[in-house]
């Protein structure tokens, strides 16, 4: 059974990420016909919302950005920091829409910053349970406490979905609202990188579920 259920989550996590990077390459050739970049639509949206205090920077890497709201950074690959695409302005505007759920205070957001610390001690204790758990502890407590870390690690991948929803649907709207992109083949271009990243937490949430329910009947039939 645990191996059904990883090569299963395997196969879907797989697939999410290569619709990504498949609807990411063909829309990183199409260029908006603004001509910003997406550091550019990053801060146009930003400033459009009032936020001034937020630093937008670029690393090395593909597909590496992100919104650190601890150090209020937004964060870009240096393609998508650069580059013109529609696919560079739907991520930079998506990241830039985690940077206004921070400003709204957005529950769901600060629910997960509140469960970060929780949730990499949870990431960090199943492997070492998963390991040498059978020589230090009984198989009852050991898969009690892989079940409690995934419940944990599963509960986060929850919370991380109206997140990403609800911060692509800023995006979509924003960009819209003020012309980053043309209508028609632009937006619909973004629109599916988007689309197909947001696949990707249905896919960690799935996963993540799915070993969840595997260690809590593991723990039931022990119990019976």
């Amino acid at each position: 059974m645990i191996w059904i259920i990883f090569i299963g989550t395997m196969l879907l996590s797989g697939l999410a990420s290569l619709m990504v990077r498949s609807a990411y390459s063909r829309y990183s050739q199409l260029g908006s016909s603004t001509g910003i970049s997406g550091a550019e639509a990053a801060a146009r949206i930003l400033r459009r919302s009032g936020i001034t205090d937020v630093m937008i920077e670029s690393q090395p890497g593909t597909l590496s950005d992100h919104y650190d709201p601890t150090n209020r950074r937004l964060v870009l690959s240096d393609e998508n920091y650069h580059g013109t695409s529609v696919a560079a302005i739907g991520v930079a505007a998506h990241e830039a829409g985690h940077a206004l759920q921070h400003q709204a205070a957005y529950a769901p957001l600060q629910l997960r910053m509140a469960a970060v610390g929780i949730t990499t001690a949870a990431g960090f204790v199943i492997p070492i349970v998963g390991l040498a758990g059978s020589f230090i502890l009984s198989p009852k407590i050991a898969l009690l406490i892989m079940a409690v870390g995934m419940g944990i690690i599963m509960l986060f991948q929850l919370i991380t979905l109206p997140v990403e929803f609800d911060a692509t649907a800023r995006a979509k709207r924003l960009v819209a609202e003020m012309g980053l992109v043309a209508p028609g083949e632009e937006t619909e271009g973004m629109n599916k990188v988007l689309n197909a990243a947001a696949l990707t937490y249905v896919a960690a949430f799935i996963g993540a579920l799915a070993q969840f329910l595997y260690y809590a009947v593991q723990v039931m039939g022990r119990r019976e």
